[in-house]
């Protein structure tokens, strides 16, 4: 029986047995991943970017089929993960361009919708390359023009030869690219396209009346609820928060008590052993005496919503939870920040909100799946942005490396769907503790009373004058994260040497050495950092620890004895953008040839 068109309903149901398939498949597409890198998270980014798409459709009430697609375009782009869960957001955004309102979607408005969504995607990318999900969608749309352009309605019969030219393509990507020929596979991301067209063909096919719209428990971001309490702020004067912590909060009674109060915009995220609240209400002392009732109680603050407001800093700055800040800089220069997310055994955690790094550097040791990092979606930095114009004249973000994260381009297409006159991203070209060094002077600066324009411009002076070391005492974690080469494993533990590495002028982090033996080996490193020092000049430090406080501590104390030119230094633990690839026991020094912001 042939199709003439695709009905709000059907093709609601075909998008969420497409996305169903592709979550399925996300191990079978993270086994394959070999590149740009081989780092095993493409399956689970296209699986939250889609996740995302999933409850966007649910909904059951739509106008049109344009309607449909534009709302998981919204989502698409929004909670985009990694390169190819940008480049399908960019294809569902083209998509979403071309159906009229009213109008049914059919195969000649698809074929367009589906050549309009390849350029787009094509267009995300700085450098195209064949042989990856951009070859697939690009077969898949020319196949759909070529079937419209010959006459063909069907739409059920072109979608099914549009899937095989897809699949054709697929099987000629490692012809295209060396490193997929090499490793016998095919693109991983090109895999998760066409199983995203495999369930909508399924679906085309069959039907699945049958087919379950909730999103999958392990991709909801653990660990956050947001409660409204009472319908609305009234009478709600002051704005508190605070953290609790304790062996194991019991976060159901917690949230059944806090309800129980007068208040409004409640916010809960946390992880089992610290919860972070967030409320609107008349008393502040409510909060937190109900909150003591379920552990010890910190970081209280409440601000009075009615007060009068004070002067506005100009320039605020962001940056995001891959720069390695001590606490007291955050509070104390007002720097906001975006935070990455962590994938571990296929849940979605949100960095220093629903998982601690403690518990992320267990989780590396007892977890046979490695963690995985990805930038913060586009919705996140949008959702910041939005919130910061609106009290400042400009904004800065100051980025993790565009080398290492794909955080940049997040940030970026964030800002030009915000406000791109007043956003700027800048990438630092570091990560870790060198990202925090940037992040911390340009605060310093918008506090200074510098505008915008010679912000950016220090920031492009420090960059160069800004670098990160850091010495991994175990390479198996970054073997296992696909980051070192499998062969380093058994060299540097009969060798006994620990990897030195650098940052490097493009942005990525090379090699620099090793050094030989474990004992001292705090020392020994901070000496081989201090000698590369010069004694005339002035520096900033950010001594950065995975969960061995006490090393950072003797690294800090032999470059404090050894470099007179010290203005400041802080000792932190480092947190995902080097934590999930080096591990536990591995160190880092980001050091700053300082300069002083000049208003």
């Amino acid at each position: 029986m042939s199709t003439q068109h695709l009905s709000v309903y059907g093709l609601r149901r075909a998008l969420i047995a497409g996305i169903q398939r592709v979550i399925a498949q996300r191990e079978e597409i993270n086994r394959i991943n070999v590149f740009p890198v081989a780092d095993g998270d493409t399956g689970t980014n296209l699986a939250f970017t889609l996740g995302a798409v999933l409850q966007g459709v649910r909904a059951p009430r739509f106008a049109s089929a344009g309607e449909v697609l534009r709302r998981a375009a919204a989502e698409a782009i929004d909670s985009a993960r990694g390169n190819s869960g940008a480049i399908l957001a960019n294809f569902f955004q083209g998509v979403a361009e071309v159906p009229e309102p009213g109008r049914p979607l059919t195969s000649e408005v698809l074929a367009r919708a589906a050549a309009r969504g390849s350029v787009r995607a094509r267009a995300a990318m700085a450098e195209p390359l064949e042989g990856t999900i951009l070859s697939v969608i690009q077969a898949f749309a020319d196949e759909l023009q070529a079937q419209a352009g010959a006459g063909a309605r069907d739409l059920r019969a072109c979608f099914g030869r549009a899937l095989e030219r897809a699949r054709e393509a697929l099987r000629r990507t490692p012809d295209q690219l060396k490193v997929l020929r090499s490793a016998g596979v095919v693109d991983a991301g090109g895999l998760g396209f066409v199983d995203l067209l495999e369930g909508i063909a399924d679906y085309l096919e069959r039907g699945r009346g049958g087919l379950n719209d909730e999103l999958p428990e392990e991709f909801s971001l653990a660990g956050v609820d947001a409660l409204q309490g009472s319908a609305d702020d009234a009478g709600h004067r002051y704005c508190a928060q605070c953290v609790v912590s304790a062996g194991v909060v019991d976060r159901r009674a917690l949230k059944a008590a806090l309800l129980a109060l007068p208040l409004s915009r409640l916010v809960i995220a946390g992880s089992r052993g610290e919860v972070r609240l967030h409320a609107h209400l008349a008393d502040p002392a409510q909060l937190f005496a109900t909150a003591a009732r379920f552990g010890t109680v910190s970081r209280e603050k409440s601000d009075d919503t009615l007060a009068p407001a004070a002067p506005r800093q100009q320039v605020a700055i962001v940056t995001d939870s891959g720069a390695d800040i001590p606490a007291e800089a955050l509070d104390r220069l007002n720097i906001h920040v975006v935070p990455v997310r962590v994938s571990i055994g296929g849940r979605d955690f949100v960095d220093g909100v629903s998982i601690s790094l403690r518990e992320l550097y267990d989780a590396m040791r007892t977890s046979p799946v490695p963690p995985r990092t990805s930038q913060p979606p586009p919705g996140d930095f949008r959702r910041m942005f939005e919130f910061l114009v609106a009290h400042h004249e400009r904004v800065i973000d100051v980025s993790i490396a565009r080398a290492l994260s794909g955080a940049v381009q997040s940030a970026e297409g964030a800002a030009a769907r915000t406000d791109a006159d007043r956003i700027s991203v800048f990438d630092s070209g570091h990560a870790a503790a060198a990202e925090g060094l940037m992040a911390i002077w340009a605060a310093e600066a918008a506090q200074a009373g510098l505008d915008a324009p010679r912000i950016l411009e220090g920031l492009a002076r420090m960059r160069p004058r800004t670098a990160l070391y850091a010495v991994a005492r175990d390479i198996r974690y970054g073997v296992r994260g696909g980051r070192a080469p499998q062969v380093a494993l058994p060299l540097t533990r009969l060798l006994r040497l620990s990897l030195l590495f650098r940052s490097r002028a493009n942005g990525r982090i090379g090699l620099m050495g090793g050094v030989w033996g474990r004992d001292h080996l705090p020392e020994r490193f901070a000496r081989r950092i201090a000698r590369r020092l010069d004694p005339a000049r002035r520096y900033r430090l950010i001594v950065g620890h995975c969960d061995c406080a006490g090393d950072a501590e003797r690294v800090q104390a032999v470059l404090l004895a050894s470099v007179r030119g010290i203005d400041r230094s802080w000792v932190v633990e480092t947190g995902v953008a080097i934590g999930t690839h080096a591990g536990p026991g591995s160190l880092v020094i980001g050091v700053q040839d300082y300069e002083p912001p000049r208003p």
